[in-house]
């Protein structure tokens, strides 16, 4: 029994100078904590125009599924055909995704121009025949385009997660175009749209340069458009996997652009994209500092106060950690239970300069405790992320996921005044991180 006045966290919580590696925690027994604004397969499909989603499982599984389809009132874009047990024990498992999806289609009011079919952990178990099943689909359906998805929980710990494929099979659609458009270009792999006041996007735009993202596409057509564009740009480390399959397919070369809150990463990538469009570098130092000026003054507001951040904010939290150490603010947290290669650098770094930095993991069975222990604290706490607001407690949050559309020397001054408002205006945590798959409105 966890002591909650005084509790023991050993296994879920260390300090960085403690941790060997990147994975610092052993994975087990898992707790599921109701912050649930991560998007997941399904929020990521709907960014597909016109297209239709039928996910092919049991009925067990599909119940988280058919809710993320309501909880998005999107239904009239998502269908489902059920495993049953006879179907395993008949050995009709092609025939059922076959006919399956088929009654779908023809029943639908108007024909989708693709259909996302999702396949489950079963039918890898059972050797199902995928390649005989969508040549199938498609002499069927010759006008719609199939493209092969996976709800395959087997597939997290693979190179080629879940997320990281769904984003990768978004683009499975884009034709290969003899026609190059060398004044457009593509950004890759997001779930939010980039900011336009981004120095990616003001630097493209300065250029007179189109921005192509599949965040902003309304239609089919826009969609197809994104094949004819010039280069591909990526800065979310699941977009890798699009950027280099897109290449690989279609012959379309990219620049990937690390999100990051290290100065000299930026300049870098600003650097990198100026050499290969043969543009003008945007006034990095002008934007360095202004970023600099806003974390001044947000240090002024916030003053001691404790600071706590989790991997769902950012992709690299260790990084953003580091800047805001580095900047004097009193970041005492970070909750994530692994951190990408990405972030080597500023682990090694937070090491030597702030050992003391405590990491603690979000799905250690002991973390279903944490939110009733820091009730029992009486201390004002600042989040960035709804892990963090969830496990401390806090009113007082940022309610920013995967980066939230910010890069570069921008990106850390609009983190900054978010960091601002949630610390003079509470947010009802509750409502906001119960809100699954935050911010998407396909």
């Amino acid at each position: 029994m966890i002591d909650l006045h005084n509790p023991d966290w050993s296994g879920a919580s260390l300090k960085i100078k403690e941790a060997l590696s990147l994975d610092p925690f052993e994975y087990g027994l898992e707790y599921g904590s109701p912050a649930r604004g991560l998007w997941n397969i399904v929020h990521t499909g709907m960014l597909l125009p016109e297209s239709h989603q039928i996910f092919v499982c049991a009925q067990g599984c599909l119940r988280g599924v058919v809710l993320t389809a309501a909880e998005m009132n999107a239904q009239d874009r998502f269908s489902t055909v059920a495993v049953c047990e006879n179907n395993v024990l008949d050995g009709d498992m092609e025939s059922l995704i076959i006919d399956g999806v088929a009654d779908v289609i023809r029943k639908l009011p108007r024909k989708p121009k693709a259909v996302l079919v999702f396949t489950s952990c079963i039918h890898n178990f059972m050797g199902c025949d995928l390649k005989y099943v969508y040549s199938q689909l498609r002499g069927r359906f010759p006008d719609i385009y199939f493209t092969d998805c996976y709800m395959y929980p087997i597939m997290r710990k693979t190179k080629t997660p879940p997320d990281p494929m769904m984003r990768m099979r978004l683009y499975s659609f884009l034709p290969k175009s003899a026609h190059r458009d060398t004044k457009s270009v593509n950004i890759i792999g997001n779930n939010y749209q980039t900011e336009d006041s981004s120095d990616l996007a003001r630097m493209l735009r300065g250029a007179d340069f189109e921005i192509r993202d599949i965040t902003r596409c309304r239609s089919w057509e826009e969609y197809q458009k994104m094949g004819e564009s010039a280069l591909n740009v990526g800065y979310m480390p699941p977009a890798l996997p699009a950027l280099r399959d897109l290449k690989e397919r279609l012959g379309m070369d990219y620049i990937y652009m690390p999100l990051s809150y290290d100065y000299e990463e930026i300049r870098k990538s600003i650097q990198a994209l100026s050499e290969r469009l043969d543009i003008p570098e945007i006034n990095a130092a002008l934007l360095e500092a202004d970023a600099e000026r806003a974390l001044e003054a947000t240090k002024r507001l916030l003053r001691d106060t404790p600071v706590v951040l989790d991997y769902t904010a950012t992709p690299r939290p260790l990084g953003l950690a580091e800047l805001l150490l580095d900047h004097g603010f009193n970041v005492r947290t970070v909750y994530a239970d692994a951190f990408i290669a990405e972030e080597r650098p500023a682990f090694d770094r937070l090491r030597e300069k702030f050992p003391e930095l405590e990491l603690r993991a979000t799905v250690h069975p002991k973390m279903g405790l944490l939110p009733r222990a820091a009730a029992n604290r009486d201390e004002k706490v600042l989040a960035i992320g709804q892990k963090a607001a969830y496990f401390e407690d806090t009113p007082y949050f940022v309610n920013m996921l995967e980066c939230g559309g910010y890069w570069g020397f921008d990106g850390i001054l609009r983190v900054a005044e978010e960091i601002c408002d949630a610390f003079v205006e509470e947010k009802d945590t509750k409502k906001i991180i119960q809100v699954k798959g935050w911010g998407c409105c396909c």
